[in-house]
């Protein structure tokens, strides 16, 4: 039978399951053995990167979904989403008022896989050698902190340099894991594939030519946390490319193609869905958006960048390049998000030319305006690249704009982006955790304009209680659409395939990147 299981937005930024659809299972996937999950994530060593998963220097969603079966976090986030809950640690708080101090009392009796015990100085120095070796992406999550030291057997305390109301979430991550110091040197990373933790599996890594290509995860029977683990073992293979998971998929050898299927092969199960394969779709965390450099001469002027804003016609991007596999997304803090507000609509509504050359024109400012804008070309797939080239012929098609599109590598790109060299880029950013300062910090924190946005990512930080930051974050949302620092284009759909004699995908394919392989089972009910 066909079957098709949609997970809506729930209130309060919670994404809670709705199921959707009838039918029962004719046998299909492997139907015997641990469930295989597919996905097209790179995990691979280089001579610039020789430990792609320790938790000080993995970073991204492939390293991080063999991190979070493995090495366990004082928090972590539950299923459907929502506020961290304590894992490791039996309970954790701000003790201040201003999220500047945060304390967690570990669980008594918690072992890594191999039986030594855990211990408050395994959780300090876990995060020290994070903040020691410094690497990019991940040293950052914990930036704030100033100190952590130990505090009578159990406790952990957390003095932090800035307010962090964030900070129970970046505690959830991997970049937080605990390892013991047996198998991790203080003062540089693990290198290879092996991972040592305290989490709900430990695991056998399979490596061709430097790349992972396959993990066989087996229940740990040491682990003691929040999470339920429904199957003793799953198994993770990683495909160079979407062709080849599906392919293996039609063969069988896969039961489950969790990230990431093309928007084709999606757009053709929602039209015709297949006989005993379920489609899981749920709201994504991904966002796709362009970014100005507003002391750039070509977009310098705060009336070109409301005149992009007043262009681009975001429905036309989700139809088109994007086969109808993401919805049009009008705020840097995507639906589902507390305080998601859709700010940019309300400041421009429909896409019209007559208003942005009227914007322009107000602003004496001479037409066509010229500018490159950069995309990354090997990152993301061909339909993210053909959309940055359809936003630049939006904008050319108006007569306003002379747009060149123009895509660069990735190992160009990311350097040069750094530098500041781009005017006008294109990203797609996947949040490390499901909090809107994932989005505001790094996309109008210290650079942000007016100077008033800045204080508001300040404020938001100081607030535990996030629903009470909402009135601070509709705000910023409504100062970004007036000023542009950057554009929101589109909101990712998360479609996940799956054999029906499998159960649990809906809790163990998150809204982000994240996967929950303990959630997955063979048989439904």
């Amino acid at each position: 039978m066909k079957r098709k299981t949609l997970v809506l937005p729930a209130v309060a930024g919670l994404l809670a399951p709705v199921l959707a659809g009838c039918g029962a299972p004719d046998g299909g996937g492997t139907g015997t053995g641990p469930v295989v999950v597919g996905t097209t994530d790179r995990i691979a060593a280089t001579t610039t990167a020789p430990a792609p998963l320790d938790p000080a220097t993995g970073h991204g969603p492939g390293a991080w979904n063999v991190l979070r079966q493995t090495v366990q976090t004082l928090m972590a986030t539950p299923r459907g989403g929502g506020a961290p809950l304590p894992d490791a640690a039996e309970s954790c708080r701000f003790t201040d008022s201003r999220s500047e101090s945060y304390r967690c009392r570990l669980r008594t009796g918690l072992t890594f896989a191999d039986g030594s015990p855990v211990t408050p100085d395994d959780v300090t120095y876990s995060i020290d050698r994070v903040r020691r070796i410094g690497a990019e992406g991940v040293a950052a999550l914990l930036d704030s902190i100033d100190t952590v030291e130990t505090a009578g057997d159990r406790d952990i305390v957390f003095h932090l340099r800035t307010p962090d109301a964030a900070f129970p979430y970046k505690l959830a991550t991997p970049a937080a894991g605990i390892v013991p110091r047996a198998h991790y040197p203080a003062d540089a990373a693990r290198s290879g594939f092996r991972v040592d933790g305290s989490g709900p599996y430990t695991m056998e890594p399979e490596v061709k030519s430097g790349r992972l290509v396959r993990v066989s995860f087996t229940r740990n029977p040491h682990y003691r946390g929040s999470q339920e683990i429904r199957d003793d073992t799953v198994e993770l293979d990683l495909f160079p490319d979407a062709a080849a998971m599906e392919k293996a998929f039609d063969a069988r050898r896969v039961d489950v193609m969790a990230h990431a299927m093309s928007p084709d092969r999606a757009r053709s199960l929602l039209d015709a869905p297949e006989d005993g394969v379920r489609l899981t779709e749920m709201p994504g965390l991904a966002i796709g958006y362009l970014g100005f450099d507003t002391a750039g001469p070509a977009v310098r002027n705060k009336a070109v960048r409301q005149a992009v804003a007043q262009t681009v016609d975001r429905g036309r991007l989700a139809g088109g390049p994007h086969a109808g596999t993401v919805e049009p997304l009008y705020s840097p803090i995507p639906s589902g998000v507390t305080g998601h507000a859709n700010a940019f609509h309300d400041a421009y509504g429909e896409p019209a030319a007559d208003r942005a050359a009227a914007l322009l024109r107000k602003a004496r400012v001479r037409t066509p305006v010229r500018f490159t804008l950069h995309y990354p070309s090997d990152r993301y797939g061909p339909r993210t690249a053909a959309a940055f080239e359809a936003v630049a012929d939006q904008l050319n098609g108006t007569g306003l704009f002379d747009v060149t599109a123009e895509g660069v590598p990735w190992a160009r790109y990311r350097p040069a982006l750094l530098r500041g060299d781009y005017a006008v880029h294109g990203m797609r950013l996947v949040p490390d955790f499901p909090d809107p300062d994932a989005y505001t910090a790094p996309l109008l924190g210290p650079s942000a304009t007016p100077a008033e946005a800045r204080t508001l990512v300040d404020r938001t930080r100081r607030r535990a209680d996030r629903a009470a930051a909402v009135p601070d974050f509709e705000r910023l949302q409504d100062l970004t659409a007036r000023d542009v620092p950057v554009l929101p284009l589109w909101q990712e759909t998360r479609y996940t395939a799956s054999r029906e004699d499998v159960g649990g995908v809906e809790w163990a394919v998150g809204p982000g990147a994240d996967l929950r392989l303990w959630e997955l089972r063979r048989g439904t009910d």
